[in-house]
């Protein structure tokens, strides 16, 4: 993975607009920073952003462990976790997902298909809203592995395809991703030092059904 906005706007939700999370500081020493594993369920202050309808997530027991479920159908809502972070102190993000499969008429190439079975974002907000920018790492259908474009409804959201097509779905696929080297790669510059991470299952634009799971969400040094 509700319209008070206009389609363009809602799909801006890919620059999610933070001003008002709470904020959890990312201090010490510890190697390892857990943003959401899951095993108590959500993390307290979690915030679910709706745009679209509400995508249904769920913290569910799989396989023994508790991860997130997210079920889209014609929907787009997201889930932002509370913790704020400086990726230069915390320039790794690892995490796992799963798909049940891609929608088949998702293409991030052009607006009326720029939904997806599953994405992580990560958010670096600004006080002006205009400028805040965030990194979508996508599972995508169309777009090729390790592609990148901007986000058809704004440039200040970049999307890159992590995962692309039906050859993995229905395994759990682990992936980390550095935070400082991507931004740099998007954006062109150093990333501010501030960020937070999302995630969304969306169909609104498509109005397909899409299922994904989540799980295991951490930042490393």
């Amino acid at each position: 993975m509700t319209r008070t906005f206009q389609p363009a706007r809602a799909k801006n939700a890919a620059a999610w607009i933070l001003l008002s999370l709470a904020s959890v500081s990312a201090t010490g020493m510890q190697a390892m920073l857990p943003v959401a594993d899951f095993e108590e369920g959500l993390p307290p202050g979690t915030e679910e952003r709706h745009f679209e309808g509400r995508t249904q997530y769920r913290v569910v027991e799989l396989n023994g462990q508790q991860v997130l479920s997210a079920t889209a159908e014609g929907t787009a809502s997201g889930l932002i976790f509370p913790l704020r972070f400086d990726p230069s102190e915390w320039p790794l993000l690892e995490w796992r997902w799963m798909i049940d499969k891609v929608l088949e008429k998702g293409d991030a190439r052009v607006k009326q298909g720029d939904d997806y079975a599953a994405r992580v974002y990560v958010i670096f907000p600004h006080w002006l809203p205009l400028r805040t920018r965030s990194i979508n790492y996508i599972w995508a259908n169309r777009l090729p592995r390790d592609t990148a474009q901007a986000n058809t409804f704004t440039s200040n959201a970049m999307m890159l395809a992590l995962q692309s097509g039906e050859d993995l779905s229905g395994e759990w696929v682990s992936e980390r991703r550095n935070l400082v080297e991507d931004y740099r790669r998007l954006f062109g510059q150093d990333p501010p030092d501030e960020a937070l991470v999302a995630v969304m299952t969306d169909t609104d634009q498509t109005g397909e059904l899409a299922q994904a799971w989540y799980d295991t969400i951490r930042l490393l040094r």
